[in-house]
């Protein structure tokens, strides 16, 4: 980014409104602040989310519910015993697998947007969930009665197609031993057309119309499998790459300037970019597997972020996490109760959602430009 708050690099990228115009940045007393009031949020919706359903059941109950787990109480509940099933096994572990798909695709996103000096780039910019969606089609085309872990075949290929895509991307990517930031995203763009177009072509070649519905489903994204053995899935994923991503905020701030600067003011470039290429794959991969294809939540959330407090990555990364998490709960419950009892994918909600929210962004980037 340079000193006029323009953000520079490869191509032509719309620059994020200036700092000194538009976005309130926070000192750092009040981003401990604004943390938790993310994590009450965060957590006033999940309850929310939990109570949102074809069977109604008021916040209140479901937050006693609660209470009673965390004491340990053994009296007869005032409730029917089939509220307790439905809010423990079946909605709590969907909601919480929403909040971490959205938490870490918006904190990948925010990676990616930095790492690529563009605020247009997104989690799946160099492939993923082409790969993803491969992985996943193969399965499902196929029928693999694969299982390891407490997860089926879909996720488990989804997760070896996105991590495989990703790979592939970087190898091609490297031009005199080092990786190039422009061929990453045109290897990127490439191979994603690639491998969508093979997954059209089993789309088509499948027979049974029940799978063919299925890969589509899955490749805009969904929730109505969740279960517990996902979210032990991606808990610790996100957690690990979380924190290391977390762990090079700075370095990722300093990034901002060329790629000479980084150097000289001693940021091994090369090896920070792979290290963050990698935790952040590693991240989109993990929720793409459990989720399907979700678009715009890593676009639009940190980018909204990015626009509202400023480019700080020590706390863009944090703060979009939870706003990440809120955003897709939201979704989510609107998916599943817009045309009950049928149930839209997410992808769907979230485009619809997204794409004019970033319209509306994309036009006042404009008018700063002219401005």
């Amino acid at each position: 980014m340079n000193p006029s708050g323009k953000w520079t690099g490869p191509g032509t990228p719309l620059p994020v409104r200036s700092p000194q115009k538009d976005a309130v940045r926070p000192r750092p007393g009040r981003q401990g602040l604004l943390l938790l009031a993310g994590l009450a949020a965060v957590a006033v919706t999940a309850l929310l989310g939990v109570a949102w359903g074809s069977l109604s059941i008021p916040p209140a109950t479901v937050a006693a519910m609660f209470w009673r787990r965390a004491v340990g109480e053994v009296a007869a509940a005032p409730w029917p015993a089939v509220w307790e099933t439905v809010v423990f096994d079946i909605r709590l572990p969907r909601v919480i697998l929403a909040a971490l798909v959205g938490g870490a695709l918006s904190q990948a996103g925010a990676v990616y947007q930095g790492l690529f000096r563009n605020p247009l780039a997104d989690p799946y910019l160099i492939g993923i969930s082409s790969g993803a969606g491969l992985g996943a089609t193969i399965a499902i085309a196929l029928g693999l009665p694969l299982r390891w872990g407490g997860l089926g075949a879909v996720p488990l290929l989804a997760f070896v197609g996105a991590l495989g895509a990703t790979t592939l991307v970087y190898i091609l990517s490297r031009t005199d031993g080092r990786p190039s930031v422009t061929t990453l995203l045109l290897a990127g763009v490439a191979l994603g057309a690639f491998l969508s177009s093979l997954t059209t072509f089993l789309m088509f070649h499948t027979k049974d119309a029940f799978q063919t519905m299925h890969i589509f489903g899955w490749l805009m994204g969904s929730f109505a499998l969740s279960n517990w053995a996902k979210v032990w899935m991606l808990g610790p994923a996100l957690a690990v790459g979380g924190a290391l991503l977390r762990a090079y905020a700075h370095r990722l701030n300093v990034l901002q300037l060329d790629d000479e600067q980084a150097q000289q003011l001693g940021i091994p470039v090369e090896r920070t970019r792979l290290v963050l290429i990698v935790a952040a794959s590693l991240v989109t991969a993990t929720a793409v597997a459990v989720s399907g294809v979700i678009g715009f939540v890593g676009l639009i959330v940190p980018h909204a972020v990015r626009l509202i407090w400023g480019p700080d990555h020590r706390f863009l990364l944090p703060m979009s996490v939870l706003t990440g998490a809120v955003f897709m709960i939201l979704a989510d419950g609107l998916a599943r109760s817009l045309l009950s009892p049928t149930e839209l994918p997410v992808g769907v909600v979230t485009a619809f959602c997204g794409a004019p929210f970033f319209l509306y962004l994309l036009r006042r980037q404009r008018k700063y430009v002219h401005s």
